[in-house]
């Protein structure tokens, strides 16, 4: 199993904010926001992880992060010139990947789960990580599955205007190694881009085979792409360490 961090576009929801600074290079409390995505993968033992980059930010997230000998782990960089979708990340990856299973996080999904039972337990098809919402004005924002009472996938959407449940795709997805074809051969979506969820969609792909797998968990997760999901997932980590310093 290897890793891909996807940490490029222009994340123009938070300008000013990241007009001369990457979205995954602000502030999570008292870390940097790509610390959280690694933590989620090298808590799950991989060890070997490509993390996707912007040109202009390429040079400061080099020395923020170097080989990965601090997090024990090594890293390979890559540039995406253009984003054209998180499905274009398979594709940037390829000669990385060599034929091996890949988990990849996104840059800006803040996660507090131990997902390695998952991870080290898949053998193949598709396995994305969903989590329960309260509020249908979030859900409407994101890619929605709708599961089974056996948490079997029945049909993902993104952004529908009226989801078929609360359940959402959250920014962790695992795919065997087929992932890098089915990424070539995918259409582009009305947004032109290549798409993870939705229809077409790389996860969507598996699932019409019958090979794709929702793990739910209850724990806390944030897309930490505006304003105020910045805020909200600062004040949360701030929270978790004077909790662990009472401890």
């Amino acid at each position: 199993m290897k890793g891909i961090i996807l940490a490029g576009g222009r994340a123009t929801r938070l300008r000013p904010l990241t007009w001369v600074i990457s979205k995954q290079l602000l502030p999570i409390y008292n870390k940097p926001m790509i610390y959280y995505p690694i933590e989620t993968l090298t808590r799950a033992g991989i060890k070997d992880i490509l993390i996707i980059l912007a040109p202009e930010n390429a040079g400061l997230f080099l020395n923020l992060l170097g080989t990965g000998d601090q997090f024990g782990v090594h890293f390979s960089y890559v540039i995406q010139k253009e984003p054209k979708g998180l499905g274009e990340a398979f594709i940037l990856g390829e000669d990385f990947l060599d034929n091996d299973n890949v988990t990849m996080a996104l840059g800006d999904n803040i996660f507090d789960e131990d997902f390695s039972k998952q991870i080290n337990s898949f053998k193949s098809g598709g396995q994305i990580y969903v989590k329960k919402l309260d509020r249908i004005e979030e859900v409407r924002r994101l890619g929605v599955v709708e599961i089974d009472k056996n948490n079997k996938v029945l049909s993902i959407e993104e952004k529908p205007e009226h989801p078929k449940s609360m359940y959402v795709s959250t920014g962790l997805y695992t795919y065997d190694s087929r992932v890098v074809e089915i990424a070539k051969n995918l259409k582009p979506s009305a947004r032109g881009e290549l798409e993870i969820s939705g229809n077409p969609s790389i996860s969507n792909t598996f699932l019409e085979s019958g090979e794709l797998k929702a793990c739910v968990f209850d724990s806390y997760w944030q897309d930490a792409g505006t304003f105020d999901s910045l805020l909200e997932a600062g004040n949360h980590m701030a929270e978790k360490e004077k909790l662990a310093k009472k401890i």
